[in-house]
């Protein structure tokens, strides 16, 4: 008798049309037993005020500022950014094409102004902690500086292109500070994965003639077991092509290009949603989950005329813990040479966010 394919137990590929990259599953190794190494938790009370934070309102920061006594969300220019506007143009050098300097060693300036998003005053919270209005006061954040940004690139006051705002949570995402903040980079480029991604979104519109994330989004309402969580304006799904095990992609349900043309309904749909993922994820191994959070949207300038009718808003999140609070997904060996690799569906992880509550966080259960 034929054995029929089971996609709990036999191995696969899925593509992720965002990226035009496969992604093998081998759903069968997540019954293999763990030996490898564990992250430590930790799991000691933070005090609502650190007097040794950098980040906490009226401490002095390493370069010498002084912090406001801030109440709201707070954001700063980075003291130690990736990029700087104060630095000479890069000049390429006239190589030939000829020549293997020129087909080679290629190279492009890179200009622009770091910020950091300090969500809260308070040391001690996390985005699941913070209060629905709080979590707001962070998503009113986000959309004044895009605006602010937006203007002087459209006005040519800088030369800006993209601004890429994220979140790296907890230490083994290399969060090296606790108290609740994220950062933003506004570069004059537009970063290889955004460009990617509006190229793919681009080359499927012309193709099928609709967005690529309308029918995803449509589709995923249909099917329904890979949908985590959903309101009126926006849903988290863990994607069919996901790579971390429990990887989740939230959604604008409607054309939204970027934060800035958000009403005050979607705005308060995006902070409850918010929070509602990310009570979920803290919900799951009963730990302060950690994650690499960024923001997807429009750049302020695109390369092609039309580029930003293309554009969906969207928020992927990257979490890295497989198994438990403590084993933790690494990315090397066949991942790094071949191509990215999982071991349980995307269903399988999907049901088990599904199951979690997204109102009541686990430090609060009674």
């Amino acid at each position: 008798m034929t054995q029929e394919f089971d996609f709990t137990n036999h191995s696969h590929r899925r593509l992720n049309p965002l990226t035009n990259k496969y992604v093998l599953c081998s759903p069968h190794r997540a019954k293999r037993p763990w030996q490898g190494a564990r992250e430590e938790i930790k799991k000691s009370a933070l005090p609502e005020y650190d007097p040794k934070c950098y980040l906490c309102p009226g401490n002095i920061r390493a370069t010498g500022d002084t912090n406001p006594k801030y109440e709201t969300t707070f954001i700063f220019t980075n003291d130690y950014p990736a990029v700087r506007l104060d630095q000479p143009e890069y000049v390429e050098r006239d190589e030939p094409e000829s020549s293997l300097k020129g087909r080679l060693l290629k190279t492009q300036g890179v200009r622009g102004k770091c910020f950091v998003i300090c969500f809260s005053p308070k040391h001690n919270l996390t985005i699941p902690l913070m209060s629905g209005a709080e979590v707001l006061g962070v998503v009113n954040s986000w959309q004044r500086l895009y605006n602010e940004l937006y203007e002087e690139a459209v006005k040519n006051v800088s030369p800006y292109k993209y601004l890429q705002i994220f979140e790296n949570k907890g230490a083994a995402m290399g969060c090296s500070n606790p108290h609740p903040h994220g950062q933003a980079w506004c570069l004059d480029v537009i970063p290889t994965e955004v460009r990617d991604e509006i190229s793919n979104m681009k080359e499927y519109y012309h193709t099928y003639k609709s967005h690529l994330l309308e029918d995803y989004v449509a589709l995923e309402i249909q099917e329904k077991h890979r949908v985590v969580a959903q309101n009126d304006n926006f849903i988290v799904v863990v994607p069919y092509w996901a790579l971390w095990p429990f990887e989740t992609l939230l959604i604008s349900k409607t054309h939204l290009k970027s934060i800035r043309e958000f009403d005050e309904k979607q705005k308060e749909d995006l902070a409850e949603i918010l929070k509602v993922l990310t009570t979920k994820y803290d919900n799951l191994f009963n730990t302060s989950f950690p994650y690499s959070m960024g923001i997807h949207q429009a750049p302020f300038k695109c390369d092609h005329e039309d580029d930003e009718e293309f554009s969906w808003f969207h928020i992927h999140f990257y979490p890295p813990l497989l198994r438990s609070a403590t084993v933790k997904k690494f990315c090397v060996g066949f991942e790094m040479l071949g191509e990215p690799q999982r071991d349980l569906t995307s269903e399988q992880a999907a049901a088990r966010l599904q199951e979690l509550s997204g109102d009541v966080h686990y430090l609060n259960k009674a």
